[in-house]
């Protein structure tokens, strides 16, 4: 039996000039399993797609016209090897993960500075040790840096409202994929 996809129209919010990611991630995490989401946006959201992708959500878009757009997300049914687990890059949960070896607190800080100042951080540390960041929101463009720069990371979305990320420093030279 398929379970109906969930649906959230963010266009009010978005028309409004409200930022609709926290009622995304809402809903997401009030998905029963097996359940997927069909979201109503202004713009095709793409930075959401690997949001969603690193959470075991594929996305299937198509603009429904006037510049809205359609997504979505039906969750991937069976992970294979080597698909890392939500809120995460890198090697299964087994890998070491050491205690953060230092902490820096940007929630008060406004883009791209939580970014800019994450990556300094991480680039001092040496290969395998830790650094846990404080953020205003997800960093979605962060994740693309840290990749890029072999570096691995957990995160999850606060009670609070923050996100929190735990940056393992890669290797020279980009690091293990």
């Amino acid at each position: 039996m398929t379970i109906p996809h969930r649906e959230l129209d963010v266009r009010p919010i978005l028309r409004d000039g409200g930022e609709p990611f926290s009622a995304i991630m809402q809903a997401v995490a009030e998905l029963t399993p097996g359940q997927g989401l069909r979201l109503l946006a202004t713009f095709k959201p793409i930075p959401l797609f690997q949001v969603l992708g690193a959470r075991g959500f594929e996305p299937v878009s198509r603009e429904i016209g006037g510049g809205d757009w359609e997504v979505v997300f039906t969750p991937v049914a069976e992970k294979g090897p080597g698909v890392e687990p939500p809120g995460e890059s890198g090697q299964g949960a087994s890998d070491d993960w050491r205690i953060p070896t230092r902490e820096i607190d940007c929630r008060d800080l406004d883009p791209p500075e939580p970014m800019v100042k994450a990556l300094a951080g991480v680039e001092g540390l040496a290969a395998g040790e830790t650094l846990c960041a404080l953020l205003p929101r997800e960093p979605l463009f962060l994740f693309e840096e840290l990749k890029a720069r072999g570096h691995r990371w957990r995160g999850s979305l606060e009670p609070e409202g923050h996100y929190r990320i735990v940056i393992r420093a890669g290797s020279a030279g980009g690091g293990r994929r």
